[in-house]
């Protein structure tokens, strides 16, 4: 949600904004209906004061034994009138927050500019990407055995899921709790379990409503089920106001997520990729404003560190103009490398989503001593998703003869196994 305030103040400066996102100038659509909006605001005061003023000479004119009946139809009007200025003030006001929800964030100044992806401005390598010849991807790695069985969960809910068997279900699991412990005990984060379900307003907080609904399922009883925990995680704060000493907030939470993945028809249709459900570490963090830049590299640097800890080959990169999610203000890429595929393909996004989601929220803090609040800074990043942090993992550590070496992070969340065979 942009600030109506701006607008007002640097509409040449919005329409830029605009115009780095690609879109078309639209200051003066906003402004022609906040004129709208503010101009019956003003009238509806006039005639409320007329009518009030009316009112009072009624109850004169019959102490005094006058005939009142023309005030009185003055005042019958002036009613009706009142009526169709709220009516017009309201539809105004609406016509306004549909405009104002339906663009999207304006990026930071170092942000690159670009069309797509190509343009994504690369930040740094860590690790080295393992290059060996023949080296099979995840889903050719367990295609003969039961592990990782495509057939069966096509079967019961069609294509783009996965049942996970034996020591593929362990490992992933280990991995969550991996990513949880590393982030609550030594991150500083708090563990949150969420609800799965929301209604249209979380939604709505985060930016994925009403633009993206075709991204989401929805059940035939009015909710959603969250594409990613990023929706209750920041919703927490909704309509509250929080004290800026308090702040930063800092949650995390490991769940199921569910995406439609409209619009990727043909897109890595083979192996777990792109599934319509697929398990995550989200990492939210709830900022003063002036905490928010500070925070969006620090989150980074957090999720870097369960690559880091996994062995895992990555890079990271800024996220261009016409890359840049919806709601982000500045986004972070990382990019794991994936043997099997001999690419970098995302495993998490950090972004620092200023005060877009708490103007639509309405989440505000105080600072100590003073009356006037301010709304606060979100960010979200994945801290990762555990899907393809086992697709890494199996790929990266493959050997010759086809089993899989357990890296040593994960090990002790296995009994200490170290081998992962086709039979395991």
């Amino acid at each position: 949600m942009h600030d109506i305030r701006w607008i007002r103040e640097d509409p040449e400066a919005f329409d830029r904004a605009l115009g780095r996102r690609g879109l078309e100038p639209g200051a003066a659509r906003a402004l022609a209906l906040d004129e709208q909006r503010r101009q019956a605001q003003t009238d509806l005061q006039a005639v409320l004061a007329r009518r009030n003023e009316a009112s009072r000479q009624i109850g004169q004119i019959k102490r005094q034994g006058g005939d009142a009946q023309a005030v009185m139809d003055e005042v019958a009007q002036l009613k009706d009138q009142a009526g169709k200025l709220e009516e017009a003030e309201r539809e105004a006001a609406h016509a306004l927050t549909d405009l104002l929800s339906g663009w999207p964030n304006a990026v930071d100044d170092d942000v690159p500019d670009g069309a797509d992806e190509t343009a994504n401005q690369e930040l740094r390598r860590v690790g080295d990407p393992r290059q060996d010849n023949g080296l099979a991807e995840h889903d050719a790695l367990f295609g003969d055995s039961d592990l990782m069985d495509f057939a069966a969960a096509a079967k019961l809910s069609g294509a783009r899921f996965v049942v996970l068997r034996g020591a593929l279900a362990r490992l992933e699991r280990a991995l969550g709790q991996f990513m949880m412990d590393l982030h609550t005990q030594e991150h500083g984060y708090r563990e949150v379990a969420p609800p799965l379900l929301v209604r249209d307003r979380a939604l709505y907080g985060t930016g994925q409503l009403p633009k993206f609904a075709d991204d989401l399922f929805a059940t035939a009883d009015g909710y959603w089920m969250i594409p990613t925990a990023e929706v209750p995680l920041t919703n927490l704060v909704a309509d509250e106001i929080l004290a800026a000493d308090d702040l930063p907030f800092r949650f995390t939470a490991l769940t199921p997520c569910f995406r439609s993945e409209a619009g990727s028809a043909g897109k890595d249709t083979r192996g777990m990729i792109r599934q319509h459900q697929f398990n995550k570490v989200e990492l939210v963090s709830v900022t003063t404003p002036e905490q928010s830049a500070e925070e969006h590299e620090r989150m980074t640097a957090c999720a870097e560190t369960v690559l880091k800890r996994l062995g895992l080959a990555y890079r990271v990169v800024s996220l261009c103009t016409g890359d840049i999610g919806f709601g982000a203000r500045k986004t972070y890429d990382l990019e794991v490398w994936l043997p099997g595929q001999q690419r970098y393909r995302e495993i998490s996004s950090c972004s620092n989503c200023g005060d877009f989601q708490a103007r639509r929220m309405n989440a505000r803090c105080r600072p100590k001593g003073e009356k006037a609040t301010r709304f606060v800074h979100t960010l979200n990043g994945s801290g990762v998703a555990t899907g393809r942090a086992l697709i890494a993992v199996l790929e990266t550590y493959q050997q010759s003869d086809g089993s899989v070496l357990v890296p040593e992070a994960l090990r002790p969340y296995l009994g200490g196994l170290e081998v992962i065979t086709t039979h395991a």
